[in-house]
């Protein structure tokens, strides 16, 4: 388990004066830290067919991209590149605890675990995200550059695939050493460039667009076949022009679309299942053949723990107290009456279920029921 140190500052000190306004580096952010994984493991995932891997080199003026699933790394040489390996929460459950020191961002929230290994002078280049990250320094050291938001930054493709932008100002210029973090607010442009062979950690934040947001929304409706309230014109009088749209016609049909977003039932249902949607392959397997409810019993009565799938999605939604709860899961909605609060907050806020946690699931013949079903699905599983 890792520990979040903020040094002097507290959980709420960071959210009010940094989060989302301005960077920060955390000196010793994880004491005595030590690597989750090495970078002989992380190149092994990137061989995956499954796996989200790319590699970024820089020859001079010329980058080059390439994308996995890779079979050799000796042509790259020993300098210049780095090899990034998305999700990898989803297949190693060791590197997964590092996400555990930022719950105090709500799980909706957190995108995933990207790694990263950089061989002497590499990097990706300067640029800038349209979300939160830490970075954490893993072995090795890593001088990085952050400045705050500037408008007047170009952003370029040196490669099709690969948008940089134009040299900043930086107000962080440090030499990041293992258990370090490095904290980067939407649009504050970075540049992280490795001294030795070295690993870095990314937990990433998702922020998603409007857009995103009215398209998930759309295909949601299409999904359920939900209409909703059509358009009507009751008080329609003469328009000078056929062809015109009158201001009061825009204004009826937006009425008629926040009436649509004001319907907290659909919204809250349409957005757990929306946010909570996977964004890469989880490392799902069912049980075979599947366990029956008393057999998943006499194993939690054994004391045995059960684990939540690394990757899986996992949120819940109630009104108020006296309501129903809704909880998600991979996309998923789960109702659940309002005395099973503790069920949804169980599920959605330890990744690991001690056996007084797990035995909760034994209370009621329709809690080890849920509970059977998703072990099944291979949402949890008996942790060894």
């Amino acid at each position: 388990m890792y520990t979040l140190e903020l040094n002097e500052l507290s959980i709420e000190q960071f959210l009010a004066d940094y989060w989302q306004k301005k960077p920060l580096c955390i000196r010793g952010g994880f004491r005595h830290f030590s690597d989750p994984l090495t970078a002989d493991e992380l190149a092994g995932l990137a061989l995956e067919e499954n796996v989200d891997a790319r590699l970024i080199k820089k020859d001079g003026a010329n980058w080059q991209l390439d994308e996995g699933p890779f079979d050799d790394f000796n042509q790259y040489g020993e300098k210049d590149w780095t090899l990034l390996v998305q999700a990898v929460d989803h297949w190693h459950p060791d590197a997964a605890q590092l996400l555990e020191a930022f719950r105090f961002i709500p799980n909706w929230r957190i995108d995933d675990l990207m790694v990263s290994f950089s061989t002497p002078g590499g990097g990706v280049g300067a640029h800038l995200d349209q979300y939160d990250v830490f970075i954490i320094q893993g072995e090795g050291k890593r001088r990085w550059r952050v400045g705050m938001p500037d408008a007047s930054l170009k952003q370029f493709c040196p490669h099709p695939r690969l948008l940089q932008v134009s040299d900043f100002d930086a107000c962080i210029d440090v030499e990041m050493e293992p258990g370090d973090i490095l904290y980067i607010p939407p649009g504050c442009p970075h540049e992280g460039t490795s001294l030795e062979a070295s690993l870095n950690y990314s937990v990433g934040f998702r922020a998603p667009a409007q857009k995103d947001l009215i398209g998930g929304l759309a295909d949601y409706m299409l999904d359920f076949q939900l209409e909703g309230k059509r358009y009507t014109d009751q008080s329609r009088t003469i328009n000078a022009s056929s062809g015109r749209i009158e201001q009061n016609d825009v204004a009826a049909i937006r009425q008629l679309m926040q009436q649509l977003l004001d319907d907290e039932q659909l919204i809250s249902e349409w957005f757990g299942s929306y946010i909570t949607q996977p964004k890469h392959e989880l490392d799902q397997q069912e049980p075979d053949p599947h366990y029956q409810p008393d057999e998943i019993a006499e194993y939690l009565e054994e004391g045995s723990v059960l684990a939540r799938l690394g990757g899986l999605r996992c949120s819940y939604f109630q009104a108020k107290s006296d309501a129903d709860v809704q909880l998600f899961i991979h996309g998923d909605r789960f109702p659940l009456p309002p005395e099973e609060t503790e069920t949804a907050q169980l599920l959605t806020d330890y990744p690991r279920l001690s056996i007084e946690q797990a035995r909760h699931f034994l209370h009621t013949p329709e809690r080890l029921y849920f509970i059977s079903q998703l072990i099944n699905q291979g949402y949890w599983y008996f942790e060894e």
